[in-house]
């Protein structure tokens, strides 16, 4: 018993200020130690004291808040996301069709019956079953969401949209059975307009955010539903991989995946470990070596004994990883929340002071400029106006629009921005962690260089080329390659036989060739001597070295490597002209990870990094006080890429990368990490102009209402002109240029989309 942890997949968040609310609620809850939010993944990481609190309690405080909490299960949860749409479109059409119907009978009364004001109970009952309609039905789930706040003290917009609603309500009421002169109809029109503005942008918030990751779920599925388990008598049966413990023994043939973490008890093969440690070249495997789960076994047959099984074994390891760094990544407010955060206290507050000024002073001040007496008429609507004023229904929109004009943008340079934090955060961005291998580096073996002792290097590729013909390992791939863009001929060897680990032996025309590593031939005795400083020099570089040896005698080196992408150096120098600190990871070794640093221009390089180190290195620059983006590809980068500020997949990754993501590099190129930095600084200055916009009218609207003489009508012209800026603003350029705008952010339509040059 002690502190416990528990993690919760929440539905119903909307806005940065509905994880403020979370957050808020559980660190007023005694026996909560510690809690995270992630608005991105709608998540929920919660430390508690068992002896003080349950796990049920936790879930009664997430539903008392209104929201709801969704089945562990991937693909239920997948279906519950479904709902909610579905839900929240149902309540829309229901909102929408009642603002319809309240806009066409206003437009009525002022148009055809030439009147501003209702003069007609039957018109002031229609608009009041509107307004309890809109607020009680579609919106009832609003009303409970800010009493639920209320209660625990946090005001956020939820507050903010029932005081603008039951202002309105009020005012009606007002206007039916105590002042006359109230414009009841006005006023029940605003409660039913601004429940179904909110309506409409938590329906466009959910739809931006509901994406259907099966990151995780695509993770767990490299690892086979059934393995073949070996009995100690050496009977073969196929078992579920769940059914199996520590011990067993499991045969893996070649092109299979390997179905558990375990060793080598019998075999030899080469295993490409990708998943785990993200390089391109396999492994060697033989006795007593360790394989990971979901690796591919690529030529021989092992017996592997299982040494970890369950939420032990890797990829459940990254899995959790990924998950944890979901939920623990920092909480990012967005500007319009921050300002927000301040503006709601604010509202309430001048509305409250609204009424007693106009009750108060002119009954103090006798003779004065305001009156002989309380004025609770003018001071009731003072109050009610600034109610109606302060709902700022352009400000939910400055972000939304900030992703439809950068993501429409980013779009066509081939990119995906699938997280409107990260237009926000870019900017502050002030370290770039770049993984090595797929993402400076092509991911792919290739020659980088051969040399010839005696010069013909055409002889040298044709011999190492037929003596690799037969081979499966991917240098031998890279060589015979590279022969054929040299247009070298080769043919096949009349023998040939693998050393596993070391190269191969063959006989080509008749003569004996070794091809493999300089350790292996000088065991064969072969005389180095005379290659001694070309062997170090590629090695310093980073190349595998594969000498080239016939009938005894060293013919020549060829240096395999992963090459170099052709702006990976350009896109280097951008990032330090931009300010930004370029930084390199990769479980490569500490050789060939500078080499690649040094020839892109990196300073700071960290080697040997295992997945887990990954998302603990971006961590720590975080707590250093860092904005940090993590530019990736693999499964291995994967907890990373959730944990950094921003994850950017470059999109010829793996799914569980890009999934992982905030922003896709649909393609190879990496200077599309630059292109995205400078497409957020652009939107993120639009954005700020938005909110400016949006509060120039609501901050003055507000003001103005103190004064009891603003008519709820200019309410609803506020919202419709702050509305019209914040849409001229984002939109305007581009529409004037002839540029098409863009709002579609589906995966497919980016892949489709041409990188620019």
């Amino acid at each position: 018993m002690g502190t416990t942890q528990e993690q919760f997949n929440v539905g119903g968040m909307s806005c940065s200020f509905c994880a403020e609310s979370i957050r808020k609620a559980y660190d007023r809850t005694p026996g909560v130690e510690d809690v995270d939010v992630s608005l991105a993944h709608e998540e929920v990481l919660v430390q508690y004291d068992d002896e003080q609190l349950t796990e049920v309690e936790l879930k009664d405080t997430l539903r008392d808040l209104g929201y709801t909490i969704r089945d562990p299960d991937k693909e239920k949860r997948f279906e519950e996301q479904q709902d909610e749409l579905a839900d929240g479109k149902r309540r829309l059409l229901l909102a929408g069709g009642a603002s319809i119907v309240t806009a066409a009978l206003m437009l009525w009364m002022i148009f055809v019956l030439g009147r501003f004001e209702s003069e007609s109970l039957v018109m002031d009952l229609v608009t009041l079953g509107l307004a309890l309609g809109t607020m009680f039905g579609p919106g009832r789930y609003i009303i409970e969401k800010a009493y639920q706040s209320l209660r625990r003290r946090i005001f956020n917009q939820h507050v903010l949209l029932e005081a603008g609603a039951f202002a309105g309500l009020f005012g009606g009421f007002l206007g039916l059975f105590v002042f006359p002169s109230f414009p009841t109809v006005h006023f029940f029109a605003v409660s039913v307009f601004i429940t179904t503005y909110h309506v409409l942008s938590e329906y466009t918030s959910l739809i931006v955010r509901t994406r259907a990751s099966q990151a995780v779920q695509g993770l767990l599925d490299l690892q086979p539903d059934t393995a073949r388990r070996v009995a100690a008598n050496g009977e073969v049966e196929e078992v579920l991989v769940a059914d199996l413990e520590v011990g067993d023994r499991v045969r893996v043939k070649p092109g299979e995946n390997v179905p558990v973490d375990g060793a080598v008890v019998e075999g030899t093969s080469t295993v490409d470990e990708s998943v785990a440690t993200g390089e391109s070249i396999p492994e060697e495997k033989t006795t007593g070596d360790h394989v990971i789960g979901g690796s591919v076994n690529e030529t021989g047959t092992l017996l592997v004994e299982v040494t970890a099984t369950g939420e032990d074994a890797f990829l459940n390891q990254v899995a959790r990883e990924i998950e944890e760094a979901r939920a623990m990544k920092p909480g990012i407010i967005q500007l319009a929340d921050r300002i927000l955060k301040q503006f709601v206290p604010a509202v309430l507050a001048i509305a409250g002071l609204a009424f007693l000024f106009w009750t108060i002073v002119p009954a103090v001040w006798v003779g004065g400029p305001f009156g002989t007496g309380p004025n609770v008429q003018r001071g009731a609507f003072a109050a009610l106006a600034v109610l109606v004023l302060g709902y700022p229904c352009a400000l939910g929109m400055a972000t939304p629009l900030a992703l439809i004009r950068g993501g429409g943008k980013a779009a066509k340079h081939g990119i995906l921005m699938r997280s409107g934090d990260a237009f926000q955060i870019f900017p502050d961005v002030d370290h770039i962690v770049l993984d090595k291998t797929g993402t400076i580096t092509v991911g792919e073996p290739a020659v980088s260089e051969v040399i010839s002792l005696d010069g013909d290097e055409t002889d040298l590729l044709a011999t190492a080329a037929s003596a690799e013909a037969f081979s499966e390992h991917p240098l031998a791939d890279a060589i015979l390659d590279h022969a054929e863009e040299r247009g070298v001929e080769y043919g096949d060897p009349e023998a040939f036989d693998s050393v596993t680990g070391k190269g191969i032996r063959a006989t080509v025309y008749g003569d004996d060739v070794l091809v493999g590593k300089p350790g292996w031939l000088a065991e064969e005795g072969v005389d180095l001597s005379g290659a001694g400083d070309a062997i170090e020099r590629l090695q310093r570089r980073g190349l595998t070295v594969s000498g080239v040896v016939r009938d005894g005698d060293l013919l020549g080196l060829i240096g395999v490597g992963d090459e170099i992408k052709d702006d990976a150096s350009e896109t280097i120098q951008r990032m330090k002209d931009a300010g930004v600190t370029p930084v390199m990871i990769t479980g490569d070794n500490e050789r060939t990870g500078q080499a690649v640093a040094d020839e892109v221009g990196i300073d700071r390089v960290m080697a040997d990094v295992l997945p887990d180190e990954k998302r603990a290195e971006i961590g720590r620059l975080q707590s250093e006080g860092h904005r940090v983006a993590m530019v990736g590809d693999g499964i291995n980068d994967a907890p990373a890429l959730t944990q950094a500020d921003i994850g950017i997949a470059i999109g010829a990754g793996t799914d569980i990368a890009i999934e992982s993501a905030d922003i896709v590099l649909m393609g190879e190129r990496l200077g599309g990490v630059m292109d995205a930095y400078v497409i957020g600084e652009e939107s993120y200055r639009k954005t700020r102009q938005n909110l400016a916009a949006a509060f120039a009218f609501n901050g003055i609207g507000v003001v103005a209402a103190t004064t009891g003489l603003v008519h709820p009508v200019f309410a609803m012209i506020a919202m419709v002109l702050s509305v019209s800026a914040v849409l001229a603003n984002s939109f305007a350029g581009q529409l004037l240029s002839g540029e098409a705008v863009n709002a579609d952010f589906a995966v497919e339509e980016a892949e489709a989309a041409t990188p620019a040059d």
